[in-house]
């Protein structure tokens, strides 16, 4: 993985939450074009960056309710890139469920999801 590889927790944590959540949700968007048969590779190296930047918010966030609800959504994630072929229903589950961590992300939903 090459993109946000460069991103350091120093970095990450000038974002707020808010703005963290989004560029995760940018991924997840991104993912969401991706279904095609051949176009599996891209769709797990979207998953590997949201994994890296949810660990990154993971690591830099104090509020331990927060932490423990991107936890547990990082099971979802996973749980996707390991799929041998991931579920359209579950990947807009697990994005619907992202946005709703915040209030600002979940103005969001009716824009990115069916």
């Amino acid at each position: 993985m090459t993109q946000h590889a460069s991103m350091t927790a120093e970095k990450w944590a000038r974002f707020d939450v808010a703005q963290q959540i989004l560029m995760i949700g940018n991924e997840m968007n991104r993912a969401s074009s991706l279904w095609e048969p051949e176009r599996l590779p891209s769709l797990r190296r979207c998953y590997e960056r949201v994994l890296r930047l949810v660990d990154l918010t993971i690591e830099t966030r104090s509020r331990r309710g927060l932490r423990r609800e991107l936890l547990r959504w990082r099971d979802l994630v996973a749980a996707l890139y390991i799929a041998p072929r991931p579920e359209r229903d579950d990947h807009v589950a697990a994005f619907r469920c992202l946005l709703q961590l915040h209030p600002v992300a979940a103005k969001q939903i009716p824009h990115v999801l069916p």
